[in-house]
């Protein structure tokens, strides 16, 4: 099996447990040349390990509705098992998404749902005040798409003000990579972890330029329109 991530060009490939040496070659030749031709990071792992990995990510799921909405482990596995993969999910689905889970009735739909909101506004006050700690300005939390744990996270970074984001670049919010002695070097960016496209982070930053007066909404409608195409007897 391969799993592709464009966004963070990363190749996954599963492989069977005796298939394993032969994927990765003699000294990780194999590897290493499929990497170079393709300029993307590549993992191999085998058929147990990857059913490991998905074991040991339902477990932890599980744990985390069992801390955020005190429930019980069979209610946390029941939830992790129907998908559900964050607290902030129960809601924003509708209701009848987690009374269609057996055992669930429209009550513990409900209760579940007012729990997952209390948990939810306690970490945003907790991340606020965390957030005021480090000296990050109330302004940067109005630009668009910023979230509370980018708050934290950029005051962490020496991210402070509108202008100090606005004049970051794509690559100190998602991390770069870079060839090296014929591998590929993986450079960590402010937001890692955050699943943010590079489409995303610019957005950001774009917003933060808009905020700080460095542009006007008429440059960023500008930067987002296509290229107009030469007619027909135009010299390209």
């Amino acid at each position: 099996k391969v799993v592709l991530d464009e966004d963070r060009e990363r190749i996954e490939v599963v492989v069977p447990d005796t298939q394993l040496s032969l994927a990765i070659g003699r000294r990780g030749q194999n590897v290493r040349l499929a990497s170079q031709l393709t300029g993307w990071d590549i993992d191999i792992l085998t058929e147990q390990e990857e059913s490991e990995r998905r074991q040991a990510d339902f477990e932890n799921r599980t744990r985390m509705f069992m801390d955020a909405l005190d429930v019980d482990e069979v209610v946390g596995q029941l939830l992790a098992s129907e998908g559900f993969t964050s607290v902030e999910e129960l809601t924003l689905v509708d209701a009848k998404e987690i009374t269609g889970i057996e055992g669930f009735d429209e009550e513990t739909a409900a209760e579940l749902r007012n729990r997952a909101a209390d948990y939810i506004e306690r970490v945003e006050a907790e991340l606020d005040a965390r957030r005021k700690e480090l000296g990050v300005e109330d302004a940067v939390k109005e630009v668009p798409g910023v979230t509370s744990k980018m708050l934290v996270e950029f005051g962490e970074n020496g991210i402070k003000t509108v202008e100090d984001l606005a004049g970051c670049a794509t690559d100190d919010l998602t991390g770069w990579s870079e060839r090296k002695d014929g591998e590929n070097v993986r450079h960590a960016g402010i937001l890692d972890g955050f699943e943010l496209t590079r489409e995303d982070a610019e957005h950001l930053i774009m917003q933060a330029r808009l905020k700080a007066g460095w542009i006007t909404e008429a440059d960023l409608a500008a930067a987002a329109a296509p290229e107009a195409e030469p007619e027909a007897g135009e010299d390209g």
